[in-house]
């Protein structure tokens, strides 16, 4: 098998990567209806790619790779931008901290289980997939906030406190993987 095949699940997740840019230049520029309709595209591939990879019984390892990468650079790209932008809500630089350290921690922590095991199998878990679902509703709800310039300020802490819990549990759940593969070596 060629692991770096390019399958049309991978080209979905390659669409989520290329619709990054868009997305943030539309953010600055207040243009929130467009940030939003570009979102739920390049979230709507990261539902796709793997349902179709799934039924199509067509995963690969690019494909596998990719696909946490896509997800990691639409949400922390989508923070980063909230923290620029002056709209009714916008993120706070620490919670953009946290969740850019735990992602780079448990690329740290991947990379490092792979050099000891010389292998690791990349598999979406429960707790992760949560995490990335409550962020893409968050960011979208932002997105509504903007664009209908709502200042929900009571929903706004409690879904930022659910994002925040979520990340951390998913976070928590991985390095517990990690410890268990370091544990195997």
């Amino acid at each position: 098998m060629n692991r770096w095949r390019i399958s049309f699940p991978t080209v979905l997740t390659i669409t989520r990567i290329i619709l990054i840019p868009p997305i943030v230049y539309a953010m600055m520029h207040n243009w929130w209806g467009i940030a939003c309709t570009f979102f739920v595209i390049a979230a709507l591939t990261d539902i796709l790619d793997g349902m179709i990879a799934r039924w199509w019984n067509d995963k690969t390892w690019l494909g596998a790779c990719l696909d946490p990468v896509a997800d990691k650079l639409l949400i922390l790209s989508c923070f980063f931008a909230l923290t620029l932008v002056h709209g009714p809500l916008i993120i706070p630089s620490w919670f953009v901290a946290i969740v850019l350290i735990k992602e780079l921690l448990l690329i740290a922590g991947t990379i490092a289980v792979f050099c000891i095991r010389g292998y690791i199998p990349i598999q979406p878990v429960f707790l992760g997939k949560s995490a990335m679902f409550v962020q893409t509703l968050f960011i979208m709800w932002l997105f509504a906030c903007s664009f209908f310039h709502w200042m929900p300020i009571k929903t706004y802490y409690a879904m930022l406190g659910l994002v925040l819990i979520t990340v951390c549990a998913s976070f928590i759940h991985y390095v517990s993987i990690c410890i268990t593969w370091l544990i195997k070596a």
